[in-house]
């Protein structure tokens, strides 16, 4: 059996949770890394079985300009310090998944600098995207008008034999699979050459694509990718409980089975790249958007600070992640008692989701649907697999807004509506 069908994952970004500074020199050079040793316990607690990692290898800033994808970053320690947090880990059960970058590197890698130094007969050259007849001189291609992201030369076999080595290396110290960063941005024959390539070594790997607009089916297909990013069931869950359309839930969800039928999704409703959920719907929405994603099918990940009602707004401006990618307490003891109570129902709802494993793969069939008010049915292979799902936005004095009861009606969680 695939251990993702599963997983649930907690979603880090650790340069920020650890406290790395981005922007800019590290002052204080120290394996900040292994503050995360303190939260495993933490993790299990909540009922995760695996970390889905944002990047620890060497970049410029944020994780995303990379240097070198086979060191640790300086900012978070080295590879002891990582594999000390790989054996602690695993010793609670929990798998780990990395961020890979393999669609760009930051302007400050040093095999572009040669590269541009030697020019395009040069060994490096061939590696990177660059116009070498641009006005001026020598010009490298960015990805997405981001002018520290120097983007790769996917058709080079070497750009492709470098991703198979780095993808190995990190498996042969004990990963369990990989999150492909801007994996959209990549011709997908390059991904159908590289990860066939990997699972012949590894074939327990698990590989999840960045993908966040398009036919994610066919994106799933051509590059061999196990999982794609579920940004239209993001989209869907929060809008159409903010705007109180669950008609949009309704046609997100029908979506949403039709890739269940080729491929499972990474289901999720906040990570390290968008406004927090709670910023977006308040905690009594935030809950709400949660009983979904834990009751439909996919891989679903929270993303660390959510099951604690962080808020936190995305910004379209230099330093427009830092709100969702703050640092973390040392250790979970120095938590705020005001998460407590969303802390408890992603407890029992993630609880919920690991007793029934079976909705992974699941599909629904949607019931009573108005704009505040719905109610669907999930259904397994087995007779006796099945969940009731009702929701109502707009619940009467002492009605909740969730109910999720089993295949016979017995009330397995509810979400009451708070008190006027």
């Amino acid at each position: 059996m695939d251990w993702s069908e599963h997983a649930i994952f907690w979603h880090i970004y650790p340069l920020g949770f650890c406290g790395a500074p981005i922007r800019e020199p590290d002052a204080q050079p120290q394996p900040r890394l292994r503050t995360l040793l303190n939260w495993l316990d933490y993790a299990v607690e909540l009922g995760i079985n695996g970390l889905l990692l944002g990047p620890v290898c060497h970049s410029q800033t944020h994780g995303y300009d990379v240097l070198d994808q086979l060191k640790i970053d300086p900012r978070l320690g080295g590879v002891e310090d990582f594999d000390e947090l790989l054996r602690e880990a695993k010793q609670r059960g929990l798998r780990i998944v990395m961020d890979g970058v393999f669609s760009h590197v930051g302007d400050q890698h040093p095999d572009l600098l040669q590269a541009l130094a030697e020019g395009p007969d040069s060994e490096k050259a061939a590696r990177f995207d660059i116009d070498w007849k641009a006005e001026g001189g020598p010009k490298p291609r960015v990805f997405e008008g981001h002018e520290g992201l120097v983007r790769l030369n996917h058709a080079d076999p070497g750009t492709r034999d470098h991703a198979v080595e780095v993808l190995n290396y990190w498996l042969e110290r004990g990963i369990d699979g990989w999150r492909l960063d801007a994996a959209y941005s990549v011709d997908p024959g390059f991904w159908d050459e590289v990860l066939p390539r990997v699972r012949a070594e590894h074939p327990d790997v698990w590989f999840l694509g960045e993908v966040i607009h398009g036919d994610y089916s066919a994106f799933s297909w051509d590059a061999k990718m196990d999982s794609i990013t579920q940004y239209e069931l993001w989209k869907g869950i929060w809008s159409s409980i903010k705007e109180n359309n669950l008609y949009e839930l309704d046609h997100t969800l029908q979506r949403h089975d039709e890739f269940l039928e080729s491929f499972v999704p990474q289901t999720f409703i906040g990570n390290h790249d968008v406004t927090r959920i709670t910023s977006t719907l308040g905690v009594e929405g935030a809950v709400t958007a949660l009983a979904i994603l834990m009751t439909i099918g996919g891989v679903p990940s929270i993303y660390a600070g959510d099951e604690q009602g962080y808020t936190g707004i995305k910004r379209e401006q230099v330093g427009g992640d830092d709100e969702v990618r703050p640092a973390f307490p040392e250790h979970p003891s120095e938590l705020s008692e005001l998460g407590a109570d969303i802390f408890r129902a992603h407890k029992e709802l993630i609880g919920l989701r690991r007793r029934n494993s079976w909705l992974h793969d699941s599909m629904l069939k949607m019931h009573d649907l108005s704009n505040t008010t719905c109610r669907y049915q999930v259904v397994g292979t087995d007779s006796s697999e099945v969940l009731d799902v009702s929701i109502n936005l707009k619940p009467g004095k002492g009605q909740p807004r969730v109910v999720i009861r089993d295949h016979q009606g017995g009330v397995l969680w509810k979400q009451k509506a708070p008190k006027k």
